[in-house]
């Protein structure tokens, strides 16, 4: 069958004409992307192999008080090589040279076990081979001098990753107070503690750029040697904290956990006119039974405070003149019904004086003298705590501070039982620091200063910021009702349940607490938890520092008292803080040195709570300590004095009635 010649052409025309149509579809659509839309591919292409990626900047330093490193931004190298990235003249010139330099850095590999590795990542095209892993400056410098590594990242591969790490030179102590700033994978960000609450403002600096390309599996190495923004690194914060009363307080508070079993505590210690936080640490009992730095108690954990809460209720009652310091309160025999609920003192003191119920820690004693001075009136009891703020945080710049609890009528939780049970600190929470707060204003003469962390913020030696002494009440009390709280809190160590703290050469003032816990629990009288604290100052006459021991849950198989558990804790910070390390000025003790001068002492105290209005004889007793007791008197007092001794006259003989405006004038040497 011939074949038609013009059937084959026909054909051929075809497709010819579908191929011209193909090839000019495609020239267009060349066309169309170079001119049209080229931008867009590119940038597309672009964004696939190459990428900005943020360098952190350098967090600023912590330090203490002392200039001592705190917490500090460690930058970590971790060194790559790109195997195929240099000439293979190169490669081979530099590979056994390079091969002896790391078996020389790393001591425990042999030259021919990194040769032979090396050439095995060139051979596999391994653009990524791991050389050392976060090493420090020192180190990334001598590595990036290696042979190849010195020739950089084109010629030689060098890759330089850098990773900045936190680091704390002084461990554990004063870890959970110090802080930090963490963020997990979904992006949350936790920030306790001065590292995390002043991380944002001064500490975290402003991060660079640097271009990375990628070399496939997912893998990225650096663009270019330099970063394109360079980082800037964050201002350095100088903390209150002084590492010496740190190590002391740290110490003193971990032995006493151990030896006690309990769950957990903190210690807090307060320059008293600045309130400047010199030490403060928080210990917690985990799942291994060591104890560590997990929460901030101190400042976050509130709770019930008990017996240390008397020393307010009590001064509201003196300001609001519902008692003096005189007033006889009978404390029964240790057992007293209010309004169908009984409250319990560990010991029956009878009828005794109101300073007699805060240096014996009788619960029914203040009970009474709150019960019986505001229960027609709550409100007036409440709003005299508010005016000290103890119904609101401190504000403190940490973050976390712990919310107090004050009822007041109209709360669920106020009943007629509330007013006797906040007298001796139930029914109502604070945390540590606040109750500090308070206790460092009494012994700063009546004026309550914040709890500070913080004195600057500085770039090398200019300061960025300062932090000064903040006061939030100018005078907390009258003088009368302060000198008694003084005196009354230096007696609870001298004669009250705080006596076993007492020492001969050094004074102390402060007020111990024993307060059950989880007592609403079913199972508390076969497994009774207590919390045992401690607040106070020292010395008693002209305090330096304020100090709170709060610890938790001790064994009470080996005691719960405060005086037994956090009084040691206390006393044995002040005698280290004045004996181990003492300050340059010698610090004069005004307590009563001679037995006999002691007994002519507590002669006076007795007469005093009696007759307010008999003369004691007051030969013999510092000068100081008199002129408290007299002022305590409502007698003007003149003192003729050389130098910090004791009285050796009076102008009105011991056992002399006073007079209204009596003036006395006592000769001191």
């Amino acid at each position: 069958m011939a074949v038609n010649e013009k059937d084959i052409l026909n054909r051929l025309y075809f497709v010819a004409g579908c191929m011209f149509v193909f090839g000019v579809a495609v020239v267009f659509k060349l066309v169309s992307i170079q001119f049209f839309q080229g931008d867009k591919y590119r940038s597309m292409a672009t964004k696939e192999v190459v990428k900005d990626v943020v360098i952190p900047a350098n967090r600023g330093n912590v330090y203490s008080v002392n200039g001592n490193l705190l917490a500090t931004s460690v930058p970590k190298y971790t060194i790559r090589i790109d195997a195929v990235t240099s000439r293979s003249s190169t490669f081979e010139e530099n590979v056994k040279p390079l091969s002896d330099s790391l078996s020389r850095f790393f001591k425990n590999r042999s030259s021919s076990y990194f040769e032979k590795r090396l050439r095995k990542a060139r051979a596999n095209k391994n653009r990524y081979y791991l050389l050392a892993k976060n090493i420090g400056y020192s180190d990334y410098v001598r590595m990036r001098n290696f042979p190849l590594l010195e020739k950089g990242a084109y010629k030689g591969g060098l890759i330089v990753e850098q990773t900045t790490m936190r680091e704390h030179p002084m461990g554990d102590i004063a870890h959970r107070t110090i802080g930090y700033e963490r963020f997990d994978e979904d992006g949350n960000v936790t920030r306790p503690g001065i590292d995390g609450a002043f991380g944002i403002k001064y500490l975290r600096g402003v991060d660079g750029k640097r271009k990375k390309q990628l070399i496939g599996k997912k893998q990225w190495k650096p663009l270019h040697d330099a970063n394109e923004i360079e980082p800037q690194d964050g201002y350095d914060v100088y903390t209150t904290i002084d590492v010496n009363i740190q190590d002391i307080a740290h110490h003193a508070l971990l032995e006493q956990l151990e030896y006690y079993e309990a769950d957990h505590g903190c210690v807090v210690v307060m320059e008293t006119k600045t309130g400047e936080i010199r030490a403060i640490s928080n210990l917690g009992r985990n799942k291994n039974g060591k104890y560590i730095e997990r929460l901030n108690y101190a400042v976050g954990e509130s709770h019930e405070p008990g017996s240390t809460f008397k020393v307010m209720a009590l001064m509201a009652a003196l300001e609001d003149k519902v008692v003096d310091t005189a007033t006889v309160i009978d404390t029964k025999a240790g057992y007293k019904q209010f309004y169908g609920r009984a409250i319990y003192d560990t010991h029956g003191h009878g009828k005794i004086s109101t300073a007699r119920v805060l240096e014996v820690s009788s619960n029914i004693g203040l009970a009474t003298i709150v019960d019986n001075g505001y229960a027609s009136n709550p409100k007036k009891f409440i709003n005299r705590l508010k005016s000290w703020g103890l119904n609101k945080p401190i504000g403190l710049s940490l973050i976390g501070e712990g919310t107090p609890v004050i009822p007041e009528p109209g709360d669920k939780i106020w009943s007629k039982n509330a007013l006797p049970s906040m007298a001796y600190g139930y029914n109502l929470k604070l945390t540590p620091l606040q109750t500090l707060t308070f206790y460092n204003a009494i012994a700063n003469n009546g004026v309550m200063v914040k709890p500070r962390f913080i004195q600057s913020v500085r770039e090398l030696d200019r300061v960025v910021e300062s932090f000064e002494e903040e006061v939030v009440n100018e005078k907390i009390c009258s003088e009368k009702t302060l000198k008694s709280m003084q005196t009354m809190l230096k007696n609870v160590v001298v004669r009250g349940t705080g006596r076993s703290l007492s020492l001969d050469y050094f004074s102390m003032a402060g007020k111990t607490g024993t307060a059950q816990t989880e007592y609403w629990m079913k199972d508390w009288k076969q497994n009774r938890r207590y919390i045992s604290s401690f607040a106070g100052y020292f010395p008693a006459e002209n305090p330096k520092y304020s100090c709170i021991v709060v610890i938790h849950k001790p064994s009470v198989k080996k005691g719960y008292y405060g005086a037994d558990v956090t009084g040691p804790v206390f006393k044995k910070v002040a005698q280290k803080i004045y004996i181990d390390t003492p300050d340059v000025d010698e610090i004069e003790t005004l307590n009563i040195q001679k037995a006999s001068v002691k007994k002519e002492y507590e002669s006076f105290y007795s007469t005093a709570q009696r007759y307010k209005t008999i003369m004691p004889d007051l030969v013999g007793i510092p000068a100081m300590d008199a002129v408290v007791l007299l002022e305590n008197m409502q007698v003007d007092v003149k003192v003729k004095l050389n130098g910090n001794g004791v009285v050796k006259a009076q102008s009105v003989n011991k056992n002399t009635k006073l007079k209204n405006n009596q003036t006395v004038v006592l000769t001191a040497s």
